[in-house]
């Protein structure tokens, strides 16, 4: 059975601009601010190893911490979120979810809402790379080609934000994180399969922009770093923004809101993860 046509309340035309307008936000005021405090971050942490381990040593092995940081995470573009998942875990089956906790577990202070935020990160581009591979196989119905474009638009911005906590994990010699938030993919993955057309896409993707940002603005009250801090500070808005841009998509005011539409004067954190 095909399914029914979603009838976008906006033109396409609007959601091209606004996803335009975000992507010109993200590269020329949010990555460069972001580049800062890592950079910044990252010489924090140099500097404490410095006073605690050999210098000889330390110059040895520093030399490769931006170089691996800052490289993308490699995410399959495959139709289920399932087997998105399943790919990104070391030895795990397609057909199950990545052993996420193997990869976040022992980590305290900084470094944990580091990990944790990473793969909430994780989550959003499997999550955006199962819908589009859906869309494109048409599962989805006739899907506008303007929410693709900005599906593609935010899986790739939240890359970048994996890539950034990721960057600074490696630089305290800890394990990147390439696994999925172990709490919430289960009911992704649930979510996304119940998933028929484009407004239902839109809803999920909605729910875990939300989650993120409400993670970013507890967890940021328990970070001690001050670049730490401004890290967090930098990508928490972009959450906020796709989640205008969904709203938008969805017809509804583009804001966070509560179950009946009304807008809400502050953000509320009832879905962060900790």
């Amino acid at each position: 059975m095909r399914a029914p046509r979603f009838n976008l309340p906006v033109s396409e035309e609007e959601i091209a601009r606004r996803t335009t307008e975000l992507d010109e936000l993200h590269h020329d005021v949010a990555m460069p601010s972001l580049r800062t405090s890592l950079e910044e971050w990252t010489d924090d942490l140099r500097s404490a190893s410095m006073r605690t381990t050999d210098r000889r040593s330390f110059l040895l092995g520093a030399g490769g911490v931006l170089a691996g940081g800052a490289a993308l995470v490699a995410i399959s573009t495959t139709p289920g979120l399932a087997a998105a998942a399943g790919r990104a875990g070391s030895g795990a089956s397609s057909s199950n979810p990545p052993n996420a906790r193997g990869g976040i577990r022992g980590l305290s202070g900084d470094l944990a809402v580091a990990a944790l935020a990473a793969s909430l990160e994780n989550l959003a581009v499997y999550a955006y790379s199962a819908g589009i591979s859906a869309a494109s196989a048409g599962k989805l119905g006739p899907v506008p080609p303007a929410v693709v474009t900005f599906a593609t638009t935010a899986k790739s911005q939240h890359m970048d934000h994996a890539a950034a906590w990721n960057a600074l994990l490696t630089a305290s010699k800890k394990k990147a994180v390439t696994v999925t938030e172990p709490v919430l993919t289960p009911t992704v993955q649930k979510a996304f399969a119940k998933v028929t057309d484009i407004a239902g896409l839109a809803e999920l993707a909605l729910t875990l922009e939300n989650t993120a940002a409400q993670t970013y603005q507890v967890e940021s009250t328990r970070l001690h770093a001050k670049r730490a801090i401004a890290t967090a500070a930098t990508i928490q808005p972009v959450e906020m923004q796709h989640a205008a841009i969904l709203y938008f998509v969805l017809g509804k005011y583009p804001g966070t809101q509560d179950s009946s539409g009304s807008p809400l004067a502050f953000n509320p954190t009832s879905l962060a993860v900790s």
